[in-house]
C-alpha cells in the first residue's frame, strides 16, 4: 500500500510541476522524467518545437545552423501535405524561381551539366550572349570561376557564381578536350533572355515550332515565330511539345487562343468545387496541325494537347504524356520566402482529368532505342516528327 501511495504521490507531484512550468519547456524536460509518467502530456506546437530544438542544442554532435534548422522545419511542414507540387521556397530559391518563369536572368548565357567524374561541362550556349560571343564552346570544361576551383561545388553554386549584376565581369578558366588547352575568358554579364521557342520551315508548306516551356515571354516569342513562318507560306504546322514540363497557364492559354477554334480550352475546379473556364475566341489560325508529345510533356503542355485533341483541332503524335492535372499558385510571404500550393484540378474540354494517367496520342509512335529521352534528335532518326509530317501531307 505504501509503495502504491508513493507512486501515486510522485505522479501527482510531477503533474503539478508540469502545470506550474507551462511555457518553460527546457526546465520541464530537465526536471520532469515524463517518459516514466503513466500518461501522455499534451504539447502545443510551439512548446514541442522548443523541446526538440533544446534536445538538438544539447546532444547533436556537430554545430547547428539555426537558420537551416528553421528553413527545414518550414519545408517539412508543407511537405506534410503529401503533394509533391506543394512546397516551401526559401527567399533565394524563390528569387531564382521568379527569374526562371520570367524568362530572363543576369549572367553570361551558358548552361552546364555535371559529368560522372564531377566535371562542370558546358552543355549549350545562348546565341548572341557573352559566353558564345567570346568563343566558349559546348564541351568545354569549366575549371575555375574568378580563380576559385569549382571541383567541389554543386551545379547551383556554379550557376550562382556565373550570375551577377548586369555590367559586372566574371572570369572563367575552361579546359577544351579537343585541343588539350586551357583558356581564360573574362566576360561581362548581360540580361539574358531565355529562348523557349524555336522554329523553321520543314519544306515549302510545313512549318515547325518547338516550345520548351511556357514562360512570361513565350507568347511573344511564339507570335514572332508564327508570323515569320506564315510569311514563308506555311500551310500546315507541327507544334513540338515534347520534353516541355509546362509553366504558366496564362502563357499556354494565349497561345491556345491563337491556334484553337472557338470554345472551351480548359476548366479548373478548386476545393469548394468552384469552376473557372478559359475560352478561346473565333479568331485562330485555321490550318492542319500536328502536336508532338511524349512522357515529359506535362502540365501546361497537356492543357494544350488535351484541348487540341478534344476539339479535333490537331492530331497528337508520340507517346503517353506525363499526367499532371493540377494547377499551382505562388504565395509570397512577408520575409521574401514563398509557398507554391496546388489550388485547383484541371479538366480537358470533354471533362477528362488526366492527372496520374496522361493523354494518349492519336498516333502512338516510339522513338528509336537510345533517343527516348534525348532533347536533340537527328531529323533522320526522329520517327515522331516523320509521322507528323506524313499526317500533314494527307491533310494539306
Amino acid at each position: 500500500m505504501k509503495k502504491d501511495f508513493w507512486k501515486g504521490f510522485g505522479a501527482a507531484v510531477a503533474v503539478m510541476l508540469v502545470c506550474s512550468m507551462v511555457g518553460r519547456t527546457a526546465l520541464v524536460q530537465q526536471w520532469v522524467p515524463w517518459q516514466y509518467l503513466p500518461f501522455d502530456i499534451g504539447m502545443s506546437k510551439a512548446a514541442k518545437m522548443d523541446v526538440i530544438e533544446d534536445f538538438l542544442d544539447r546532444y547533436y554532435v556537430d554545430d547547428l545552423d539555426k537558420d537551416m534548422l528553421d528553413e527545414g522545419m518550414f519545408a517539412g511542414m508543407v511537405a506534410g501535405v503529401g503533394d509533391r507540387y506543394t512546397y516551401y521556397m526559401t527567399k533565394d530559391y524563390l528569387e531564382k524561381y521568379l527569374q526562371n518563369t520570367g524568362g530572363h536572368f543576369e549572367g553570361i548565357g551558358v548552361t552546364v551539366y555535371q559529368s560522372e567524374d564531377g566535371g562542370v561541362v558546358v552543355y549549350s550556349l545562348m546565341e548572341g550572349y557573352p559566353a558564345q560571343k567570346a568563343g566558349v564552346l559546348a564541351g568545354d570544361i569549366i575549371k575555375k570561376i574568378d580563380g576559385e576551383d569549382v571541383t567541389s561545388l554543386t551545379l547551383n553554386d556554379v550557376a550562382e557564381k556565373m550570375r551577377g549584376p548586369v555590367g559586372s565581369t566574371v572570369k572563367i578558366d575552361v579546359f577544351r578536350p579537343s585541343t588539350g588547352a586551357t583558356q581564360t575568358f573574362t566576360l561581362k554579364r548581360e540580361d539574358v533572355i531565355m529562348k523557349s521557342v524555336e522554329s523553321r520551315m520543314l519544306d515549302k508548306e510545313k512549318g515547325y515550332i518547338r516550345i520548351s516551356g511556357f514562360k512570361e515571354n513565350t507568347y511573344d516569342q511564339f507570335m514572332a515565330a508564327l508570323k515569320e513562318l506564315q510569311g514563308q507560306g506555311m500551310k500546315g504546322l507541327v507544334l513540338d511539345l515534347r520534353n516541355n514540363p509546362g509553366g504558366l497557364v496564362r502563357s499556354v492559354y494565349l497561345i491556345g487562343d491563337e491556334l484553337l477554334p472557338k470554345g472551351l480550352m480548359v476548366y479548373t475546379e478548386d476545393k469548394e468545387g468552384k469552376r473557372e473556364e478559359l475560352i478561346c475566341d473565333d479568331k485562330y489560325l485555321d490550318i492542319p496541325m500536328v502536336v508532338l508529345v511524349n512522357g515529359n510533356s506535362a502540365s501546361a503542355s497537356e492543357i494544350f494537347a488535351g484541348a487540341a485533341k478534344d476539339m479535333g483541332a490537331a492530331t497528337l503524335v508520340g507517346t503517353q504524356t506525363f499526367g499532371k492535372g493540377l494547377v499551382q499558385r505562388l504565395f509570397t510571404l512577408p520575409d521574401g520566402s514563398g509557398l507554391n500550393i496546388t489550388i485547383q484540378k484541371y479538366f480537358t474540354p470533354n471533362g477528362t482529368s488526366i492527372h496520374g494517367t496522361g493523354i494518349t496520342p492519336d498516333k502512338v509512335v516510339e522513338l528509336p532505342e537510345g533517343y527516348e529521352d534525348a532533347k536533340e534528335i537527328p531529323v533522320a532518326e526522329d520517327t515522331q516528327l516523320k509521322e507528323g509530317i506524313s499526317v500533314l501531307d494527307e491533310k494539306i
